[in-house]
């Protein structure tokens, strides 16, 4: 069992590749994706990661209200989990520019280009995002810091996701057929593939999410609730399919994760409810089933007692707010 995927089939991501960027220096932009611009497209979301994959040349990047400073070259992945404001360029500090200034949509094409500089050592970039439900995603972005860099690099060659990307943007620029598909796969798989470095890399004593991912006996355990959360779970159950006492798995799914099983599976099951409601007119008591209790009864106290409304109050405020938009 792969718990990371495990994990993030649950969290439905959805995005694209949708900007190929290419800046000589001196250069400076200020970036930020925002939701608004993923809101057409996908509407149900109340999230957006940003990122940039830089594919030739190099730079340097910090946010706004940051003081480190990240040297990036070819094949890093910057991740920005919560989209916050940030600097890119070959001095940070001359002048930026707003990103939004220098957008150029190609004529029949989704992709956007973007040209700017001085003249001197070249960049290119390409950019995506990933949205996402904020409540679902809630304990991976809780455990991400809010710029992330990961190398994609493979040695001295470049990785196969950089070479997939270079032909998805090539494709996307000659307006093939299927290129948009290709690009939002793209950026799911250059996600995901982050994640993974980024947790490998992290040191032994690092507590989180991610960090109980790797664990084999809690990031088991978050499979297990992840792929089958109506099932009647107890600690018992969980720590026998582990092979671990009820005690050792209790301790150490706290340590890392910062909170017991029963009390993580039980916000899961909410999220997942919640997204249910949103998504659809799924009967409440057939939701209340999936996510694993009972009687709509039940679950009703449940969920008022973490939204602080009922499902049905919940899932129509929704649907004012779409209405609104």
């Amino acid at each position: 069992m792969d718990p990371l995927s495990e994990v993030l089939k649950a969290f439905r991501l959805d995005g694209a590749v949708y900007l190929n960027a290419n800046f000589t220096a001196p250069w400076c932009v200020e970036a930020k994706f925002g939701l608004h611009t993923a809101s057409e497209r996908l509407p149900r979301s109340d999230h957006v990661v940003f990122f940039h994959v830089l594919t030739g040349g190099r730079c340097r990047s910090r946010l706004v209200d940051g003081e480190e400073v990240l040297e990036v070259e070819t094949g890093d992945v910057l991740l920005f989990p919560h989209d916050d404001l940030h600097l890119l360029g070959s001095d940070l500090d001359q002048p930026s520019v707003n990103r939004e200034t220098l957008v150029e949509v190609l004529p029949g094409s989704r992709l956007v280009q973007m040209r700017h500089g001085g003249g001197g050592e070249a960049t290119q970039f390409a950019c995506g995002y990933l949205a996402c439900d904020r409540r679902i995603c809630r304990p991976l972005l809780g455990s991400l810091p809010r710029l992330l860099r990961v190398s994609l690099r493979s040695d001295d060659e470049r990785g196969w996701l950089l070479q997939l990307l270079d032909v998805g943007l090539q494709e996307s620029i000659s307006e093939s057929p299927g290129a948009r598909s290709m690009l939002a796969k793209l950026s799911e798989l250059l996600f995901v593939e982050a994640l993974r470095r980024y947790a490998a890399s992290l040191p032994p004593e690092q507590k989180g999410w991610l960090a109980g991912l790797r664990d084999p006996y809690v990031g088991r355990t978050l499979a297990l609730m992840h792929g089958d959360p109506a099932r009647p779970w107890t600690v018992d159950d969980l720590a026998r399919e582990v092979a671990l006492s009820r005690s050792a798995l209790a301790d150490r799914f706290v340590d890392l994760i910062g909170e017991p099983p029963m009390q993580y599976l039980t916000g899961w099951r909410l999220a997942l409810a919640a997204q249910a409601l949103r998504a659809g007119n799924e009967p409440i008591v057939r939701i209340a089933e999936r996510c694993g209790y009972e009687s709509e009864a039940a679950f009703n106290r449940a969920f008022k007692r973490e939204f602080g409304s009922p499902p049905a109050t919940w899932r129509k405020q929704g649907d004012d707010a779409d209405q609104i938009r």
